[in-house]
């Protein structure tokens, strides 16, 4: 990390894409009372997004400018969101050398899977840049996010963006080579917990369980097992041990998933989603 001082100076945000996750990054911090996400958002914001429907919806909604291009944000935007696809960064990353906001130093947030630091230092080398891989429950307040800073960005930058997504749930800094494994674990977790939640119910459907009242079950024994590792502090293993009774129902499930290769597939599953997120940075 570069050791310069005077990161997260005062400015305009300007938030590039605005999909599912960009959109969740805005409710989280447009509802949040942190005063980091209430700072962030009364600095102003400008959202890039190239559907002109999309961008009214979103300035009905969150009350911030919207343009079509990259190319359009003011010159006085001191903080950068790349919340674009990873295939769509090198279009990107070419419209925003053309503005004056790029040779002020800005501070540039990617949260692009499999796009290393360094890429988006060459094509903007004024710019500090802090990698961040977020996932969808910020949204509620419930994110798991990991920050990881580039060369050209201070501690004070990671620390800054770090606050950030704090507000949204738990978020925490590392090196910039464990970020591949994050976004397989965290970055696609819901996922992976849904699509889980979706076979537990269509187990029970397939036993005579109704499927409105299979899908409910499934979704609240989802929802109310991470609210109890919240709030209890218990471990994974620990809440896992908790529910199982000596010779139960409960084990015996566990004992035939185990058998299934329940582990091996969750394995599987992580492997490919790095080496996706590696195919990506080349």
């Amino acid at each position: 990390m570069a050791s310069q001082e005077g990161s997260a100076h005062g400015g305009r945000v300007a938030l590039i894409g605005c999909g599912k996750m960009g959109t969740a990054m805005l409710d989280g911090w447009s509802a949040s009372q942190d005063p980091a996400a209430r700072s962030l958002m009364e600095r102003g914001v400008d959202v890039v997004v190239p559907t002109r429907s999309h961008g009214e919806a979103l300035a009905n909604r969150f009350s911030v400018e919207v343009h079509s291009s990259a190319d359009q944000i003011p010159e006085d935007v001191a903080i950068i969101i790349l919340a674009v696809k990873p295939q769509k960064m090198d279009e990107v990353l070419p419209l925003l050398v053309q503005t004056r906001a790029a040779s002020a130093s800005p501070l540039v947030i990617s949260i692009a899977a499999g796009i290393p630091t360094t890429r988006i230092e060459e094509a903007l080398p004024c710019a500090r840049v802090v990698r961040v891989m977020p996932n969808m429950p910020l949204s509620v307040g419930c994110g798991a996010t990991v920050v990881a800073a580039g060369a050209s960005a201070s501690d004070e930058d990671a620390v800054f963006v770090n606050g950030l997504f704090a507000c949204l749930g738990d978020s925490f800094i590392v090196e910039e080579d464990q970020m591949d494994a994050v976004c397989a674990l965290s970055g696609g977790g819901p996922a992976y917990f849904a699509w889980l939640a979706e076979c537990l119910a269509a187990a029970g459907e397939r036993e005579g369980l109704d499927p409105e009242l299979a899908r409910a079950l499934s979704r609240q024994t989802l929802a109310g097992t991470g609210a109890v590792l919240m709030k209890s502090g218990l471990s994974l293993e620990e809440l896992r041990r908790s529910v199982c009774s000596p010779g139960g129902t409960t084990l015996a499930a566990l004992d035939a998933m185990d058998k299934a290769g329940m582990e091996s597939v969750a394995a599987a599953g992580v492997g490919a989603a790095i080496i996706r997120a590696k195919e990506l940075s080349s």
